[in-house]
């Protein structure tokens, strides 16, 4: 109650009638004031000491990207904590003000950020509406962290807490989380043994040192028990650890070889298919240090582990680590600020490597982790290859799209165990190429890849330009190539090729996790090959040019990485794994495959996206929406003096009747497409331009809208 709402002067208990009934009202009054909660606690007396909550408002505009003031009722100073959720009126404006109260606005939700003693806001301050929890689930920590992500991102810090802090389950947030177990023994090397430094690696963890890894898996199954090993390692430390994985079978790989390791108890499997309740439940039981070790898909990387010793990134060059929510982020980016922010170890594993991994290493940020060749050569499969001549050439290839050498694989496979068949799935679109050396068809002005979209005129699909006069820059030729494959064809011929087989499909409708170790065909799209019992005996990968064809700067990275992961399920060559992949033996990525060299690729790779100017090396942000909005938001742009703006050019349409992809235009509109690339060093700068520029035209609310996406993995 404020002082001047007091009635002075009131006479003595036992007084006459009209003094007892003041006092009466005053009371009825008083006892009427928690009732204004939903309101705006007019009236109400303010929190004695630190009477001003910053809070960060549900509100995903970067023109918002602030924090906010608002009063404290004394009546919520105890639950009123920085880190728990809130809820305040919002929109207010200058006008609507009540003995210097500010009121009015709609209700939304927010985080109580810190307590202060005043506000740097000079006029009055509406009082937070209410604690929808006392449950702190914000730490400083993660909001260091989350307004990283948000400047690196050119994103807002509302967005990124979206992602990071999942909605409240007030069941889950009832009970209470069962106490931390003690630390684990320190494990003993295991497989890890097979690589130079493996053993060294987990010794640090468990020491509590911070080192930083590439780890180059071999192929088979103990990448997951490896990890495991890792986890045990850091908690046998006294830190916790975070592991984030593509998709939920991984998941479930990497949780039952902890559960076997350590039992039960000791870490959380943070994943869609858990639910709202049971993920809730799991994430505060990490957030109130009860459990220290998480493993989780791409939501899990901000999961609020206390006393990080161990991030880790499985499978990078997934494309599920990539979040289609604004701002955009990526889970290896995250993960590297988390490293750097609470100075923890650093493991990113995959059986094959990316650009970006190899850049890390070049770099000296982190240090391979690899096995040596004999290893290498023990562990993988022997590697055949078959080129399109001879597919032109055989009589099989014609019967059934097979060349001799694929079918003796999968008779011979078959008499051992399963056979496994990977067919590229529906919608791969190759972009142009030369017929004769397959070297792809580029820009002259920008190196961006030559599109034929009417089949007639060449155009770039980056700046646009017109490509008339086009000749490969490798041999000289002037005739293009692209094909497209049907998937479900191939399986179906392959089902008619051996009809006394069990043929059984692993898709996008239906993903098998694991298959028998019995005689069958596995049909798979890349991504979607199950485990097989005691691994394939055999495995054929076929239509290699449509994955190397792709429209993608990452085509042919993407493709040794879908044919690693596919040959890594494959017997060693000890035990007669065979792998037959039908591409152009020539060609980089298919040698690669064959020497089964992902880090050579990569190192390649890397070098020559540095000449072309090309990610990782230069930054890019990408720009797309109505032609004319793209056009002012440019112009309104104060970009980097060495930015380099590509196009704009058209972003294909959505189709009727198709899903809408994220950031595909909706049916019916037509957008186009603008690229910002600068030189390594300026990326900061970019990202705080155009965040700049998109606050300035959302505090206008003029002009269609415009998404932004800084660091696109599809740039074409």
């Amino acid at each position: 109650m404020s002082s001047e709402n007091e009635k002075p002067g009131g006479g003595a208990v036992g007084g006459g009638g009209a003094e007892q009934l003041a006092l009466i009202r005053e009371t009825v009054r008083k006892a009427k004031v928690p009732k204004a909660k939903p309101r705006t606690w007019r009236g109400a007396a303010l929190a004695e000491v630190l009477p001003v909550a910053r809070v960060v408002v549900d509100k995903g505009g970067v023109h918002l990207d602030r924090f906010f003031d608002y009063a404290v009722p004394k009546e919520l100073d105890a639950d009123a904590r920085p880190g728990v959720r809130v809820r305040v009126r919002f929109g207010a404006g200058s006008r609507n003000v009540r003995d210097g109260r500010r009121e009015g606005g709609g209700l939304i939700d927010g985080f109580l950020v810190e307590r202060v003693a005043e506000s740097d806001y000079s006029g009055p301050l509406a009082a937070l509406a209410g604690v929808v929890s006392p449950e702190p689930v914000l730490s400083p920590a993660m909001l260091a962290l989350a307004r990283a992500v948000a400047d690196r991102y050119a994103g807002s810090l509302a967005d990124v807490l979206q992602l990071a802090v999942p909605p409240r389950n007030g069941r889950a947030e009832s009970k209470p989380s069962p106490p931390a177990p003690q630390a684990p023994p320190v494990p003993d090397a295991g497989s890890w043994g097979r690589y130079g430094n493996g053993a060294a690696f987990l010794r640090a963890l468990a020491a509590g040192g911070v080192p930083r890894a590439v780890w180059t898996a071999l192929p088979g199954p103990a990448w997951a028990e490896e990890i495991a090993r890792a986890v045990a390692a850091t908690l046998s430390g006294g830190r916790g650890a975070l592991v984030v994985v593509p998709d939920g079978r991984s998941a479930g790989r990497v949780d039952a070889a902890l559960t076997a390791l350590l039992g039960e108890g000791r870490h959380a499997l943070l994943t869609a298919e858990s639910g709202p309740e049971k993920r809730y439940r799991q994430w505060l039981a990490v957030r109130r240090g009860s459990v220290r070790a998480v493993v989780g898909t791409r939501a899990a990387m901000f999961a609020p582990v206390e006393n990080l010793g161990l991030v880790v990134v499985w499978e990078d060059g997934d494309s599920s680590h990539s979040d289609d929510h604004a701002p955009f982020p990526h889970v290896r980016e995250v993960l590297e600020l988390r490293s750097a922010h609470d100075k923890c170890a650093f493991l990113l594993g995959s059986t094959s490597c990316t650009v970006e991994a190899a850049q890390l290493v070049e770099s000296g940020w982190a240090a391979p982790l690899v096995a040596d060749r004999a290893t290498i050569r023990a562990a993988a499969p022997l590697v055949r290859t078959v080129g399109d001549g001879e597919l032109a050439r055989d009589e099989a290839a014609r019967a059934a799209r097979l060349p001799s050498l694929a079918w003796q694989a999968v008779r011979e496979g078959l008499k051992h165990g399963p056979v496994l068949v990977q067919v590229p799935r529906r919608g791969y679109v190759p972009r142009l190429a030369c017929e004769r050396c397959r070297a792809p068809a580029r820009c002259r002005h920008c190196s961006g890849p030559l599109e034929a979209p009417d089949e007639r005129d060449l155009t770039c699909g980056w700046c646009g330009r017109g490509e008339p006069d086009w000749h490969c820059s490798e041999c000289g030729g002037i005739r293009l190539r692209a094909s497209v494959v049907g998937a479900r064809r191939t399986a179906e011929e392959l089902g008619r090729a051996f009809p006394a087989v069990p043929v059984r499909t692993s898709g996008r409708d239906h993903v098998l996790d694991s298959v028998p170790g019995r005689p069958a065909l596995v049909v798979s799209t890349p991504g979607a090959e199950p485990v097989a019992e005691g691994g394939y005996a055999a495995a054929l990968l076929l239509d290699g040019w449509a994955m190397l064809g792709r429209p993608d700067l990452r085509a042919g990275e993407e493709a040794l990485r879908r044919w690693i992961g596919a040959a890594s399920l494959v017997r060693g060559q000890e035990e007669g794994g065979t792998v037959v992949v039908v591409a152009e033996p020539t060609l980089r990525p298919v040698q690669a495959l064959v020497r089964w060299d992902p880090v050579g690729h990569a190192l390649r790779e890397l070098a020559e996206r540095a000449e072309l100017g090309f990610p990782p090396v230069s930054r890019m942000a990408e720009v797309t929406g109505r032609p004319e909005a793209v056009e002012a938001y440019l112009a309104s742009a104060q970009l980097p003096p060495d930015a380099e703006v590509l196009g704009p050019v058209p972003v294909p349409a959505t189709e009727p009747g198709r899903v809408r992809r994220p950031g595909a235009p909706p049916v019916g509109e037509v957008w186009e497409r603008a690229l910002l690339r600068v030189p390594p060093g300026s990326g900061s700068a970019l990202a705080a331009a155009l965040k700049t520029a998109q606050a300035g035209r959302l505090a206008r609310g003029g002009g269609d809208p415009v998404r932004i996406r800084v660091d696109p993995p599809d740039i074409g």
